[in-house]
């Protein structure tokens, strides 16, 4: 006798398991279905600034940094400051107190004359301002020190000559000019009765103001 022949694509029961309910794989070992957050153990993500183990970037000079003695960038040293020309010019210095002490003690004397007076603090400028200019071009030498103090002297002095002229142009109604070049011993012999206390004093406030606007302008 022949067997029945069994339909075909009948389900078969893999892996020995039994039906369930009519479905053929419900006994069937699945993966299990992911629960809660799919990518849980992944690292977490990183919080706040990702580039904060990097030092923080330098504000203002970017130079800042560097340790004394360090090169700076693309190879070039760090910068510096020139160092300023030493000013030691004797004879300059001496030239340039000479000419000073011409042109103030001739100011000096224009101020004397139109006062026909003397004073003390015109004879402190006239000390002054040759000093400054000798030590301000020359230097500090003592050299040039000592001839500003002395043609302050002398500045002082040529004011004095110059005011008595004026004077004595005034009284006598002759123009100044002759005064100086035709009757400049009467200047002198004036000079010499009318000097007192205060006409040597003034001689020494020049020389003093001298070496004090030397130091003032070394």
């Amino acid at each position: 006798m022949s067997q029945p022949v069994q339909p075909p694509n009948q389900p078969q029961q893999p892996f020995g398991g039994q039906p369930v309910d009519g479905n053929p794989y419900a006994g069937q070992p699945g993966p299990a279905a992911p629960t809660g957050n799919p990518y849980g153990q992944q690292p977490p993500a990183p919080t706040g600034n990702p580039y904060g183990q990097q030092p923080p970037a330098p504000a203002g000079n970017p130079f800042a940094g560097q340790q004394p003695g360090q090169s700076a960038p693309f190879g070039g040293g760090a910068p510096f400051a020139p160092a300023p020309p030493a000013r030691n010019n004797i004879l300059l210095g001496v030239l340039v107190a000479l000419g000073a002490a011409v042109v103030a003690g001739i100011l000096y004397g224009v101020i004397a004359g139109s006062i026909e007076r003397e004073v003390g603090y015109a004879a402190v400028g006239v000390g002054f301002l040759v000093g400054f200019a000798a030590s301000k071009v020359g230097g500090s030498n003592p050299a040039i020190v000592g001839a500003a103090a002395v043609f302050s002297i002398g500045a002082v002095y040529l004011g004095q000559l110059v005011g008595i002229s004026m004077v004595l142009a005034d009284v006598a109604q002759i123009p100044f000019s002759e005064v100086v070049g035709d009757h400049f011993d009467t200047v002198t012999e004036a000079w010499s009765q009318e000097a007192d206390f205060m006409t040597y004093l003034f001689l020494g406030l020049g020389a003093i103001a001298a070496v004090g606007g030397a130091k003032k302008a070394g």
